[in-house]
Protein backbone atom coordinates (compact mmCIF):
# COMPACT_ATOMS: atom_id res chain seq x y z
CA UNK A 1 0.00 0.00 0.00
CA UNK A 2 1.24 3.49 -0.86
CA UNK A 3 0.71 6.86 0.75
CA UNK A 4 -2.82 8.15 -0.04
CA UNK A 5 -2.71 11.08 -2.43
CA UNK A 6 -3.25 14.44 -0.77
CA UNK A 7 -4.25 17.76 -2.29
CA UNK A 8 -3.24 19.91 0.68
CA UNK A 9 -1.25 19.76 3.89
CA UNK A 10 -2.86 21.17 7.02
CA UNK A 11 -0.43 22.27 9.75
CA UNK A 12 -1.49 22.80 13.37
CA UNK A 13 1.66 24.23 15.02
CA UNK A 14 2.92 24.33 18.60
CA UNK A 15 0.35 22.34 20.55
CA UNK A 16 1.05 21.99 24.26
CA UNK A 17 -0.03 18.57 25.50
CA UNK A 18 0.16 17.63 29.16
CA UNK A 19 0.12 14.15 30.68
CA UNK A 20 0.15 12.25 27.39
CA UNK A 21 0.83 8.52 27.48
CA UNK A 22 4.58 7.94 27.48
CA UNK A 23 4.30 4.13 27.35
CA UNK A 24 3.91 3.47 23.64
CA UNK A 25 3.97 -0.36 23.90
CA UNK A 26 4.81 -3.16 26.35
CA UNK A 27 8.50 -2.78 25.41
CA UNK A 28 9.01 0.92 24.58
CA UNK A 29 8.44 4.30 26.19
CA UNK A 30 9.47 7.93 25.80
CA UNK A 31 6.98 9.14 23.17
CA UNK A 32 3.40 8.20 22.21
CA UNK A 33 2.96 5.58 19.51
CA UNK A 34 2.10 6.69 15.98
CA UNK A 35 -1.06 4.60 16.33
CA UNK A 36 -2.22 7.21 18.85
CA UNK A 37 -1.81 10.00 16.30
CA UNK A 38 -3.60 8.02 13.59
CA UNK A 39 -6.44 7.44 16.05
CA UNK A 40 -6.46 11.18 16.74
CA UNK A 41 -6.72 11.87 13.00
CA UNK A 42 -9.78 9.62 12.61
CA UNK A 43 -11.43 11.04 15.74
CA UNK A 44 -10.79 14.58 14.49
CA UNK A 45 -12.34 13.75 11.11
CA UNK A 46 -15.50 12.52 12.85
CA UNK A 47 -15.68 15.67 14.97
CA UNK A 48 -15.29 17.83 11.87
CA UNK A 49 -18.20 16.05 10.20
CA UNK A 50 -20.36 16.76 13.25
CA UNK A 51 -19.44 20.43 12.87
CA UNK A 52 -20.48 20.37 9.20
CA UNK A 53 -16.92 20.34 7.79
CA UNK A 54 -16.21 17.68 5.19
CA UNK A 55 -12.42 17.42 5.33
CA UNK A 56 -11.04 13.92 4.52
CA UNK A 57 -7.80 13.32 6.46
CA UNK A 58 -5.67 10.45 5.16
CA UNK A 59 -2.22 10.85 6.78
CA UNK A 60 -0.61 12.49 9.78
CA UNK A 61 2.88 13.56 10.80
CA UNK A 62 4.17 14.85 14.11
CA UNK A 63 7.08 17.18 14.89
CA UNK A 64 8.27 17.27 18.49
CA UNK A 65 9.71 20.61 19.64
CA UNK A 66 10.10 19.79 23.32
CA UNK A 67 9.23 17.04 25.76
CA UNK A 68 9.39 16.29 29.46
CA UNK A 69 8.88 12.69 30.53
CA UNK A 70 7.75 12.50 34.15
CA UNK A 71 10.42 10.22 35.57
CA UNK A 72 12.74 10.26 38.56
CA UNK A 73 16.29 11.55 38.14
CA UNK A 74 18.11 9.10 40.39
CA UNK A 75 21.14 7.97 38.45
CA UNK A 76 21.12 5.71 35.39
CA UNK A 77 17.95 3.77 36.27
CA UNK A 78 14.78 5.88 36.14
CA UNK A 79 11.21 5.23 37.29
CA UNK A 80 7.91 6.80 36.31
CA UNK A 81 6.44 9.39 38.66
CA UNK A 82 3.20 7.66 39.66
CA UNK A 83 0.12 9.07 41.37
CA UNK A 84 -1.19 7.76 44.66
CA UNK A 85 -4.52 5.98 44.12
CA UNK A 86 -7.39 6.41 46.60
CA UNK A 87 -7.92 3.69 49.16
CA UNK A 88 -10.36 0.89 48.35
CA UNK A 89 -13.65 0.07 50.10
CA UNK A 90 -11.83 -1.70 52.89
CA UNK A 91 -9.57 1.28 53.59
CA UNK A 92 -6.53 -0.45 52.18
CA UNK A 93 -4.15 0.96 49.59
CA UNK A 94 -5.33 0.08 46.09
CA UNK A 95 -2.99 -1.59 43.65
CA UNK A 96 -0.89 0.80 41.55
CA UNK A 97 -1.26 0.53 37.79
CA UNK A 98 1.90 1.93 36.22
CA UNK A 99 1.14 4.95 34.06
CA UNK A 100 3.87 6.80 32.20
CA UNK A 101 3.14 10.44 31.46
CA UNK A 102 4.90 13.01 29.31
CA UNK A 103 4.45 16.70 28.52
CA UNK A 104 4.84 17.55 24.83
CA UNK A 105 5.22 20.58 22.59
CA UNK A 106 4.33 19.29 19.13
CA UNK A 107 3.13 20.33 15.69
CA UNK A 108 0.75 18.15 13.67
CA UNK A 109 0.75 17.85 9.87
CA UNK A 110 -2.30 16.32 8.18
CA UNK A 111 -2.55 15.12 4.61
CA UNK A 112 -5.91 16.30 3.25
CA UNK A 113 -7.80 15.10 0.17
CA UNK A 114 -9.89 18.18 -0.59
CA UNK A 115 -12.27 18.15 -3.53
CA UNK A 116 -11.51 21.77 -4.51
CA UNK A 117 -8.24 23.42 -5.38
CA UNK A 118 -9.15 26.40 -3.19
CA UNK A 119 -8.75 25.53 0.47
CA UNK A 120 -11.23 27.51 2.61
CA UNK A 121 -9.18 30.02 4.66
CA UNK A 122 -11.43 29.54 7.71
CA UNK A 123 -10.84 25.78 7.92
CA UNK A 124 -7.38 25.74 9.62
CA UNK A 125 -8.58 27.86 12.53
CA UNK A 126 -11.74 25.78 12.87
CA UNK A 127 -9.75 22.52 12.90
CA UNK A 128 -7.40 23.94 15.56
CA UNK A 129 -10.39 25.03 17.65
CA UNK A 130 -11.91 21.54 17.59
CA UNK A 131 -8.52 19.90 18.18
CA UNK A 132 -8.03 21.95 21.34
CA UNK A 133 -11.10 20.26 22.85
CA UNK A 134 -9.80 16.74 22.21
CA UNK A 135 -7.18 14.54 23.83
CA UNK A 136 -3.91 13.67 22.13
CA UNK A 137 -2.49 10.28 23.19
CA UNK A 138 -4.53 10.60 26.38
CA UNK A 139 -3.10 14.04 27.16
CA UNK A 140 -4.90 17.35 27.58
CA UNK A 141 -4.32 20.13 25.04
CA UNK A 142 -3.50 23.49 26.61
CA UNK A 143 -3.99 26.77 24.72
CA UNK A 144 -0.83 28.66 23.70
CA UNK A 145 0.37 31.43 25.99
CA UNK A 146 0.36 34.00 23.17
CA UNK A 147 -2.12 32.74 20.53
CA UNK A 148 -1.88 35.94 18.48
CA UNK A 149 1.72 35.23 17.45
CA UNK A 150 2.31 34.03 13.90
CA UNK A 151 4.11 30.87 15.05
CA UNK A 152 0.87 29.58 16.63
CA UNK A 153 -1.37 30.21 13.61
CA UNK A 154 -2.58 27.08 11.74
CA UNK A 155 -2.26 27.14 7.97
CA UNK A 156 -2.65 25.00 4.85
CA UNK A 157 -0.21 24.38 2.00
CA UNK A 158 -1.11 23.10 -1.45
CA UNK A 159 0.74 20.01 -2.69
CA UNK A 160 1.38 21.83 -5.96
CA UNK A 161 3.60 24.41 -4.27
CA UNK A 162 6.98 22.71 -3.72
CA UNK A 163 8.68 26.11 -3.47
CA UNK A 164 7.04 26.55 -0.06
CA UNK A 165 8.76 23.48 1.40
CA UNK A 166 11.70 25.48 2.80
CA UNK A 167 9.40 28.05 4.38
CA UNK A 168 7.19 25.28 5.73
CA UNK A 169 10.06 23.37 7.37
CA UNK A 170 11.53 26.53 8.89
CA UNK A 171 8.28 27.07 10.78
CA UNK A 172 8.70 23.62 12.33
CA UNK A 173 12.17 24.35 13.72
CA UNK A 174 13.59 23.68 16.20
CA UNK A 175 12.18 20.17 16.32
CA UNK A 176 12.41 16.60 15.09
CA UNK A 177 9.97 14.36 13.24
CA UNK A 178 9.72 10.59 13.55
CA UNK A 179 10.16 8.55 10.36
CA UNK A 180 10.28 4.80 9.70
CA UNK A 181 13.63 3.08 9.12
CA UNK A 182 12.70 -0.55 8.44
CA UNK A 183 15.74 -0.70 6.16
CA UNK A 184 18.10 -0.42 9.14
CA UNK A 185 16.51 -3.50 10.66
CA UNK A 186 17.15 -5.47 7.47
CA UNK A 187 20.76 -4.24 7.33
CA UNK A 188 21.48 -5.17 10.95
CA UNK A 189 19.94 -8.62 10.45
CA UNK A 190 22.21 -9.24 7.45
CA UNK A 191 25.28 -8.07 9.38
CA UNK A 192 24.58 -10.27 12.40
CA UNK A 193 23.81 -13.35 10.31
CA UNK A 194 27.29 -13.21 8.77
CA UNK A 195 28.78 -14.33 12.09
CA UNK A 196 25.67 -15.78 13.77
CA UNK A 197 23.45 -17.52 11.19
CA UNK A 198 20.79 -18.29 13.83
CA UNK A 199 20.10 -14.59 14.42
CA UNK A 200 16.42 -13.59 14.18
CA UNK A 201 14.76 -10.27 13.43
CA UNK A 202 14.08 -9.89 17.15
CA UNK A 203 17.83 -10.14 17.82
CA UNK A 204 18.46 -7.50 15.17
CA UNK A 205 15.78 -5.23 16.69
CA UNK A 206 17.28 -5.58 20.15
CA UNK A 207 20.75 -4.88 18.76
CA UNK A 208 19.52 -1.65 17.15
CA UNK A 209 17.67 -0.67 20.31
CA UNK A 210 20.88 -0.26 22.28
CA UNK A 211 24.35 1.21 21.85
CA UNK A 212 26.79 -1.65 21.21
CA UNK A 213 30.44 -1.09 22.05
CA UNK A 214 33.21 -3.21 20.58
CA UNK A 215 36.96 -3.35 21.04
CA UNK A 216 39.12 -2.38 18.06
CA UNK A 217 42.84 -3.21 18.18
CA UNK A 218 45.40 -0.68 17.02
CA UNK A 219 45.66 -0.44 13.25
CA UNK A 220 42.44 -2.36 12.61
CA UNK A 221 39.78 -0.96 10.31
CA UNK A 222 36.06 -1.51 10.09
CA UNK A 223 34.56 -2.83 6.86
CA UNK A 224 33.46 0.69 5.89
CA UNK A 225 36.93 2.13 6.52
CA UNK A 226 38.53 -0.69 4.54
CA UNK A 227 36.19 -0.09 1.61
CA UNK A 228 36.93 3.63 1.61
CA UNK A 229 40.66 2.94 1.71
CA UNK A 230 40.40 0.52 -1.20
CA UNK A 231 38.57 3.14 -3.27
CA UNK A 232 41.07 5.82 -2.39
CA UNK A 233 38.50 7.86 -0.43
CA UNK A 234 40.05 7.49 3.01
CA UNK A 235 41.74 10.54 4.40
CA UNK A 236 45.52 10.57 4.69
CA UNK A 237 45.89 10.22 8.46
CA UNK A 238 48.56 8.76 10.70
CA UNK A 239 48.27 5.06 11.57
CA UNK A 240 46.56 4.42 14.90
CA UNK A 241 49.00 3.56 17.63
CA UNK A 242 46.63 2.62 20.44
CA UNK A 243 43.67 0.38 21.02
CA UNK A 244 40.22 1.88 21.38
CA UNK A 245 36.55 1.17 21.97
CA UNK A 246 33.97 2.10 19.32
CA UNK A 247 30.18 2.04 19.21
CA UNK A 248 27.85 1.27 16.30
CA UNK A 249 25.88 4.55 16.49
CA UNK A 250 28.47 6.70 14.75
CA UNK A 251 26.82 8.28 11.72
CA UNK A 252 23.53 6.44 12.33
CA UNK A 253 21.52 9.39 13.61
CA UNK A 254 18.92 9.33 16.38
CA UNK A 255 17.68 5.73 16.09
CA UNK A 256 14.89 4.45 18.35
CA UNK A 257 12.78 1.27 18.67
CA UNK A 258 9.11 1.99 17.98
CA UNK A 259 5.77 0.15 17.76
CA UNK A 260 4.28 0.32 14.27
CA UNK A 261 0.88 -1.29 14.72
CA UNK A 262 -0.71 -4.58 15.72
CA UNK A 263 -0.64 -8.21 14.66
CA UNK A 264 -3.62 -10.53 15.11
CA UNK A 265 -3.51 -13.33 17.68
CA UNK A 266 -6.66 -15.02 16.41
CA UNK A 267 -9.72 -14.69 14.22
CA UNK A 268 -12.15 -11.78 14.18
CA UNK A 269 -15.03 -12.18 16.65
CA UNK A 270 -18.49 -10.86 15.72
CA UNK A 271 -19.63 -7.67 17.41
CA UNK A 272 -20.97 -8.18 20.91
CA UNK A 273 -19.59 -11.70 21.40
CA UNK A 274 -16.59 -10.68 23.55
CA UNK A 275 -17.42 -9.56 27.08
CA UNK A 276 -16.18 -6.15 28.29
CA UNK A 277 -15.03 -5.01 24.85
CA UNK A 278 -14.87 -1.25 24.39
CA UNK A 279 -17.37 -1.09 21.52
CA UNK A 280 -20.04 -3.83 21.44
CA UNK A 281 -21.09 -2.75 17.94
CA UNK A 282 -17.70 -3.35 16.29
CA UNK A 283 -16.08 -6.74 15.48
CA UNK A 284 -13.35 -7.64 17.97
CA UNK A 285 -9.89 -9.17 17.54
CA UNK A 286 -7.09 -9.93 19.98
CA UNK A 287 -3.78 -8.44 18.84
CA UNK A 288 -0.21 -7.80 19.98
CA UNK A 289 2.18 -4.95 19.18
CA UNK A 290 4.39 -4.95 16.08
CA UNK A 291 7.83 -3.38 16.34
CA UNK A 292 10.30 -1.76 14.00
CA UNK A 293 12.94 0.98 14.00
CA UNK A 294 12.38 4.73 13.68
CA UNK A 295 14.59 7.77 13.37
CA UNK A 296 14.18 11.34 14.56
CA UNK A 297 15.03 13.73 11.72
CA UNK A 298 15.05 17.51 11.64
CA UNK A 299 12.32 18.78 9.24
CA UNK A 300 14.73 20.90 7.20
CA UNK A 301 16.53 17.70 6.15
CA UNK A 302 13.44 16.32 4.39
CA UNK A 303 13.12 16.35 0.63
CA UNK A 304 9.32 16.58 0.68
CA UNK A 305 6.49 17.00 3.15
CA UNK A 306 5.27 13.47 2.35
CA UNK A 307 8.36 12.02 4.07
CA UNK A 308 7.06 12.84 7.55
CA UNK A 309 3.51 11.53 6.99
CA UNK A 310 2.22 8.25 8.45
CA UNK A 311 -0.81 6.37 7.11
CA UNK A 312 -2.73 3.20 7.92
CA UNK A 313 -2.09 -0.08 6.10
CA UNK A 314 -4.71 -2.56 7.28
CA UNK A 315 -4.60 -6.15 5.99
CA UNK A 316 -7.27 -8.03 7.98
CA UNK A 317 -6.85 -11.13 5.82
CA UNK A 318 -3.19 -11.31 6.91
CA UNK A 319 -3.83 -10.21 10.49
CA UNK A 320 -1.79 -7.01 10.09
CA UNK A 321 -2.79 -3.50 11.13
CA UNK A 322 0.27 -1.35 10.47
CA UNK A 323 1.33 2.26 10.39
CA UNK A 324 3.40 3.07 7.31
CA UNK A 325 5.81 5.85 6.44
CA UNK A 326 7.54 6.28 3.07
CA UNK A 327 10.64 8.16 4.20
CA UNK A 328 13.11 5.59 2.83
CA UNK A 329 11.21 5.03 -0.41
CA UNK A 330 11.10 8.74 -1.26
CA UNK A 331 14.58 9.36 0.17
CA UNK A 332 16.14 6.77 -2.14
CA UNK A 333 14.22 8.10 -5.10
Amino acid sequence: MSLPESSHFLIIPRLRVQNANAISSPLTHGFPSMTAFLGLMWALERQLKKAGIDLPLNAVGVVCHDHQELVTEEGFVKSFCLTRNPVDKGGKTAAIVEEGRIHLDISLVFGVSFHSSDFPPAYPAKVAEILNTMRIAGGSVHPPEKPWLQRYQPFAVSCGEPAKLAAFTRKLLPGFTLVARDDLLDQRLTELQKTQPQTTRLDAWLSLSRINWHYQPAGAHTSEEAADKAEGKAKQTAEKTQNEWKNDRTGQGWIVPIPVGYGALGDIHPAGTVANSRDPHTPFRFVESLYSIGQWVAPHRLNSIEQLLWYADSQPQNGLYRCRNNFIKTHND
